[in-house]
């Protein structure tokens, strides 16, 4: 019996892609392709769903990171993988917390999805080792440390230096020193420049 699929993405060029990965191969079968994870829920409840390709920032606001934790935790048999064009290190890291089976990005393919798709249905989970790395000023997102990351978060949230340091549980001075370091590594001249470009470049997205 063919995998039933169902695709969530708010992107009809990305959903036209998996649509013809699917009809290429007999071991799949399109369930539905949907432009919101309001839904997915409800196409697993009524059982016609084996796997799902899930994007995690869609227009609509629902996050595909929020939707695939609640599948998992009620329709656990569900196979999900998660795309994604944004290279925010966060993503990743809460598909693996959540347990989703697989991790896609959209504009760096190192694993084709129908093998992707092949493997997560063999048991397979299946991660990059890492987000794609980004111009970021005149540095790069490689080359932010995960607590650098940490801090230009909440400060594109617009948290102030106190509030991200009760938030991160640092010193209001350790805040700064990394906010400094920041603008020093990418030239941006202001905190509001900073932040504005890590939310345009993907680097940061609020969760």
């Amino acid at each position: 019996m063919p995998t039933r699929v169902l695709i969530v993405d708010d992107q009809i060029l990305p959903r036209q892609l998996f649509e013809s990965i699917i009809a290429s191969s007999d071991d799949y079968v399109l369930t539905a392709s949907v432009d919101t994870a309001r839904v997915a829920d409800i196409w697993c409840a009524a059982g016609k769903v084996d796997l799902i390709l899930m994007d995690i920032v869609m227009k609509d606001g629902i996050s595909g990171l929020d939707a695939a934790a609640r599948i998992k935790q009620s329709y656990p048999s569900v196979k999900i993988i998660l795309v994604t064009s944004m290279p925010d290190a966060a993503f990743l890291a809460r598909a693996r917390e959540i347990g989703a089976d697989g991790f896609w990005y959209k504009e760096v393919q190192r694993v084709p999805m129908l093998e992707l798709m092949d493997r997560t249905m063999a048991g397979e989970k299946t991660f990059p080792d890492a987000p794609p790395t980004v111009p970021f000023g005149r540095s790069t997102s490689a080359e932010l440390t995960d607590r650098e990351q940490d801090v230009l978060r909440l400060l594109a949230e617009g948290l102030t230096d106190k509030e991200i340091a009760s938030r991160l549980f640092l010193g209001v001075t350790t805040v700064r020193y990394h906010v400094n370091n920041l603008m020093d590594k990418t030239g941006f001249s202001s905190r509001t420049e900073l932040a504005v470009a890590a939310v345009k470049s993907g680097i940061v997205l609020p969760l």
